[in-house]
């Protein structure tokens, strides 16, 4: 059987450990095969303390401060690699996990040697019957949104490609990780996911959904300051480190616009400081370097060209969370049809 490490970056998690750790523990996959690593982020309640008294056996893994989601999963991958592990299964302390997630997922994956991530179907707990995500949708200015989300499941779905796996619960192949490297530390949340996958198309590889297999999601889509500038962040260093040039300039002008209106909505909504610090990042020479080092690094592996992995971009914005009569009768139909235009002219 396959190995698997299954990775679980807790911060302040006690109320949901305990239905996520029962779940895990009690997986229909041999147990000698795989191994549960829960790595704390400096976690200030009793989760630490709990999950040592009554989860023993679990490789249990301490920081002294909160590295966040990003450099604490690549912590737990890193291990993994190290021990020979085959696969990585990340999955979010929020989580409720089927019996058979494990035996279906590794299945898919060795179905195809190019498959490098397959995530299952995430429904929304106690609204076990609503979608929290069958995949996650990238939009081609860089905002990443799960597909589905908050609508009735589809019995009729089937395994597909999908454009990148939800962090919250996936399957990675190790030697794809020792190939294209890790979640980008510097993350530390949000769209970490999105560039790792974007990342294993440009290696030429595919993410699959197996629907067939169910991990539940106790989600919760909060407001945060501290948020809004990873988000946005993290979305414009997508952009830059894993776009040719050349799409960078056909997108530059919907993106101008789209910069125009996210300011104003930061100026409403009270994050206009956080939107003026996700310029000044950009400003500073060291951002640039790191940039373009990551590009450099990126282009060793890449082997398909923009114009493949842009397939799978949309145009719009479809996030349940953020759906406005704006954003649904103006923004989206005016970049998505930019985008109808621009996507021809890629051939690169």
């Amino acid at each position: 059987m396959s190995r698997i490490a299954i990775i679980i970056v807790n911060y302040n998690g006690l109320d949901y450990l305990a239905d996520c750790l029962n779940s895990l523990t009690s997986l229909d996959y041999p147990q000698n095969d795989y191994q549960i690593f829960f790595i704390d982020n400096a976690s200030t309640d009793d989760s630490l303390a709990y999950v040592k008294k009554n989860f023993p056996d679990l490789k249990i893994i301490t920081k002294d401060k909160n590295l966040g989601f990003a450099q604490g999963n690549n912590i737990g991958m890193q291990k993994a690699i190290e021990q020979g592990f085959d696969y990585v299964f990340l999955i979010n302390q929020d989580t409720i996990t089927d019996k058979d997630v494990l035996q279906k997922l590794v299945a898919k994956a060795e179905s195809e040697e190019n498959i490098a991530a397959v995530q299952p179907r995430l429904m929304l707990y106690p609204d076990k019957d609503k979608v929290n995500s069958i995949g996650n949708a990238i939009h081609y200015l860089g905002f990443g949104f799960s597909s589905g989300g908050y609508q009735l499941y589809d019995q009729s779905l089937q395994c597909k490609q999908i454009t990148y796996a939800s962090g919250a619960a996936v399957l990675i192949k190790t030697k794809v990780l020792e190939k294209i490297g890790l979640f980008d530390p510097d993350f530390f949340m949000y769209h970490e996911d999105l560039d790792l996958g974007w990342r294993m198309r440009m290696a030429g590889y595919k993410i699959i959904l197996v629907p067939q297999t169910v991990v539940y999601h106790k989600y919760q889509f909060s407001k945060s300051i501290k948020k809004y500038y990873f988000m946005e962040r993290n979305r414009f260093i997508c952009v830059l480190e894993n776009y040719k040039w050349g799409t960078i300039v056909l997108i530059t002008p919907a993106c101008l616009i789209m910069e125009l209106g996210l300011f104003f909505f930061a100026l409403k909504s009270g994050f206009a400081w956080e939107k003026l610090k996700v310029y000044a990042y950009f400003l500073k020479p060291s951002s640039w370097l790191k940039i373009f080092r990551h590009r450099k690094e990126k282009n060793k592996y890449r082997k398909v060209k923009d114009k493949e992995i842009v397939r799978f971009f949309t145009g719009k914005i479809e996030f349940q969370e953020i759906d406005n009569f704006i954003l649904k009768k103006l923004a989206n139909p005016l970049f998505n049809l930019y985008w109808l235009l621009i996507k021809k002219l890629i051939v690169w």
